[in-house]
């Protein structure tokens, strides 16, 4: 079975060119958790410590309602087919989150705003890729 991913390595992912708002902003908190929210919280809280991967099986498990037992096979599946890679998530799309993947590929957020996300953008040795715009 052909296994896809997401990861990108040393590539900085910028918001997108239409986004609507000027800082990086934490996705409301609703009833029922959102993508968005879901994909902050756990890289918000875990700068390089997951990978693109990582983060998008884990928030399909947590909506899905799987079971640690399970991840092994349903990782394996989620993957044999193409998924949307980090540029189409709302945090670049929506929310001014900028993502930097370092050299092993793991994440973490940068809001629009900081002078750490211009410091990265700046950054001639980490490749640069714009988020997904919202309408065409």
């Amino acid at each position: 079975m052909k296994t896809h991913t997401t990861n990108y390595y040393n590539t900085f992912i910028e918001v997108a060119e239409d986004t609507k708002t000027a800082a990086g902003t934490q996705p409301p908190s609703k009833a029922k958790p959102t993508v968005a929210e879901m994909q902050y919280d756990l890289i918000a809280n875990h700068p390089y410590q997951y990978t693109s991967d990582d983060v998008l099986f884990q928030v399909y498990a947590d909506r899905n309602g799987l079971i640690e037992a399970e991840y092994g096979q349903a990782r394996a599946q989620f993957f044999s087919k193409g998924q949307a890679c980090l540029r189409a998530s709302p945090l670049t799309k929506t929310y001014g989150f900028g993502i930097h993947c370092d050299g092993e590929g793991k994440v973490a957020l940068y809001g629009m705003e900081t002078e750490a996300y211009q410091k990265i953008s700046a950054d001639p040795k980490v490749k640069k890729v714009k988020a997904m715009r919202s309408s065409r």
